[in-house]
């Protein structure tokens, strides 16, 4: 496994990140044990999760099942970083989910509370990095980075970071940061692949600029580029609605893209990935393995080394953007 620092801090994380989205709904808590000692066996010390997770089945059931994992011990808390999210609305213990007020968004108080309620499912006493699953028009930074700083001076958190913010959301955090002689974001979660590249306008520009790691989520589009034509071509995956829509608006350049992984001996989904680990900025792409089996071939992807020629390929097949303003001006 390849490390690298999460944006300019000194704190070390795998290049590729273990997304837990899938424990509970869909992986059993005991396949999700095994999905995350495999993992650990393979080097990836980098896993994400968020407090929404797992609601289908209960609420905060995707934490309870990593907490459940640490507390079986072996070492498994202290060699994992550890990535929540919060800002989604979390009913308050022995209430319905009702949306009552204050359960959700950044507020100093659902901060706090939200952090003391992810700490109990995870087992934990500290979360070494927790981020704003989406951006609170109606908060002021103030008020944000000030239950921050509090949160850091009692050693409940280490870190915080961003998730689906634009370019505009992060300096201004940032620049808020800044005025309180405060650490700030040092990441931002954004959905980015070969197929969504938006955030090469101003995302990722402004992320460099400010020093933050950038986590690609989604990173093979729903499974779009982890080989769909030979999928469907086999009879072993079906798309409906938008999901068929958007694999008909792009079948010829994804049937150019999976002749392009046969030719390099590779399987789609890990020319995906690599490429992700191939661009600027990039930290490491999110993975979410619904089984053990399926790390492997993300683990492939990491000692892919693309050409040149592979890369123009790519861009050709999927174009991308230039920085903003140049991207759509003079």
């Amino acid at each position: 496994m390849e490390y690298t620092h999460l944006g300019r801090t000194g704190l070390s994380v795998s290049r590729l990140c273990l997304g837990t989205m899938n424990f509970g709904p869909q992986t059993s808590e005991s396949d999700s044990h095994k999905i995350m000692d495999a993992a650990h066996d393979a080097g990836i010390n980098f896993f994400d999760t968020a407090n929404v997770y797992g609601r289908q089945v209960s609420v905060g059931k995707t934490e309870e099942i990593i907490g459940n994992w640490f507390a079986s011990g072996g070492g498994r808390r202290e060699r994992t970083v550890l990535a929540t999210k919060l800002y989604g609305e979390m009913p308050y213990e022995g209430q319905p989910d009702a949306g009552w007020p204050n359960e959700g968004k950044l507020s100093a108080l659902n901060i706090r509370r939200a952090i003391d309620a992810s700490l109990q499912r995870l087992q934990t006493d500290h979360l070494d990095l927790i981020q704003f699953h989406h951006v609170d028009r109606a908060t002021p930074w103030e008020e944000i980075w000030q239950a921050c700083e509090t949160a850091v001076a009692q050693g409940k958190i280490l870190y915080v970071g961003s998730s689906n913010f634009s370019g505009w959301h992060i300096a201004q955090a940032q620049e808020a940061a800044k005025q309180r002689h405060f650490v700030g974001l040092v990441s931002e979660q954004s959905f980015y692949n070969l197929l969504v590249r938006d955030i090469e306008r101003e995302v990722i520009p402004a992320a460099q600029y400010y020093g933050l790691g950038v986590i690609p989520w989604s990173p093979l589009n729903g499974g779009l580029l982890g080989g769909v034509i030979k999928k469907e071509r086999d009879g072993v995956r079906r798309y409906e609605g938008r999901a068929k829509d958007n694999l008909e608006a792009n079948r010829e350049a994804l049937t150019a893209y999976e002749d392009l992984a046969d030719d390099l001996g590779v399987e789609p989904g890990e020319l995906g990935l690599s490429w992700l680990l191939h661009r600027p900025g990039i930290t490491g792409p999110i993975i979410g393995p619904r089984t053990a089996d399926q790390l492997s071939g993300a683990l492939r992807a990491v000692e892919l080394k693309l050409e040149q020629s592979t890369l123009d390929r790519l861009d050709e097949l999927f174009p991308g953007y230039k920085t903003a303003p140049e991207d759509y001006a003079w």
